[in-house]
């Protein structure tokens, strides 16, 4: 006698959910056993993992906030200029060199303390995120064309700042973010990678305990029937896009740590790769579905196909070829599982 549909229906779905599940994780061991066969020398090594991880930590934060964005149904293409625009102002709020006009002399600036500027910096990015917000939900367009018109709106502010140079700062500790705590203990990893993988641990909690997660939840997966329930939209999305900023801010605070100066056209390009760290994660571009760990398993093989590609010789344009495939493959298994849910 065959089975009912009763009893085999929950089993398919069990096993089509955990493979959904397991799917990140199982492309990760994909990647990394892949580069460990072709470059067996130079690519398995703890210090190339440990790099690996500490590569992973500006794209990591970043796509926190970018994880919360898209589960609520939102984008945010100025994640880039955002993170170029902090590292300015760290740059700008600490001592730096400038060049005296009427000597031709460089000459150090008064600046501020190092927490101070790290704080200002980082401050900047809930200011961008607020703007942002405002102007999806008072405008009520797209936050495609919003974003990507603040794109090149904080770009052109980062770059005005730093008068279109670097900004050169003296040397503090912020400089020690990303660099290994001790040599000869490359386990003990990095201050930006243990800061990372905390906020990954309280953002999570945040959309599992909290009302304002579960509100994100509710609003990308149904707008209006969220709006019905008595939530506020404009108000929770823009906390969402500020909540993001704030971790767009930290990601800009470690991207300075590890180019140790300000520089207005670094993070050219990395708001495709925090985006397909998220979609890669398991998140839809539809909203409504994503998860930290899928994220941080996303930013980690994001890195780990720079990293071995690198270390296979690889040139630019054949990694920008790859990471395009990557961006595409992530988007067409969201498409598909869009359609398996449907």
């Amino acid at each position: 006698m065959n089975p009912s549909p009763e009893l085999t229906t929950p089993s398919r779905f069990s096993v089509g959910e955990l493979l959904g599940k397991l799917g990140p994780l199982i492309g990760l061991v994909f990647v990394m056993a892949l580069f460990s066969i072709m470059a067996p020398v130079s690519f398995p090594t703890l210090s190339n993992f440990e790099l690996i991880l500490r590569q992973t930590a500006v794209v990591g934060t970043a796509a926190l906030g970018m994880t919360l964005i898209i589960i609520a149904g939102g984008i945010d293409l100025s994640v880039g200029s955002a993170i170029a625009l902090v590292t300015v102002c760290i740059g700008l709020l600490l001592p730096h060199k400038i060049q005296d006009l009427a000597t031709g002399k460089e000459i150090i600036t008064a600046g501020t303390l190092p927490v101070l500027a790290a704080l200002g910096g980082i401050l900047v990015g809930p200011l961008c995120g607020a703007i942002t917000g405002t102007l999806v939900t008072r405008l009520n367009l797209l936050p495609f064309v919003i974003t990507l018109g603040m794109f090149g709106a904080l770009r052109g502010t980062a770059k005005g700042l730093a008068s279109n140079t670097m900004v050169y700062p003296v040397d503090t500790w912020l400089n020690g973010l990303l660099r290994p705590i001790r040599e000869d203990c490359l386990w003990l990893l990095t201050p930006g990678a243990w800061m990372m993988i905390v906020l990954a641990i309280v953002v999570a909690a945040m959309l599992r305990y909290t009302r304002f997660g579960r509100h994100i939840f509710a609003i990308g997966s149904n707008e209006q029937t969220t709006r019905l329930c008595g939530i506020n939209i404009e108000r929770t999305k823009l906390g969402i896009y500020m909540l993001a900023s704030l971790f767009f801010g930290l990601a800009g605070l470690l991207q300075f740590s590890y180019l140790t100066m300000g520089d207005p056209t670094t993070a050219l390009g990395m708001e495709l790769d925090i985006i397909a760290a998220v979609v890669i994660g398991g998140a839809s571009l539809s909203g409504g579905q994503g998860s930290v760990l899928g994220t941080l398993i996303g930013a980690l093989i994001m890195s780990m196909v720079a990293n071995g590609c690198t270390r296979m010789g690889w040139p630019n344009w054949v990694q920008e070829i790859v990471t395009g495939c990557i961006i595409i493959l992530a988007v067409t298994l969201d498409r598909l599982r869009q359609r398996r849910l449907s």
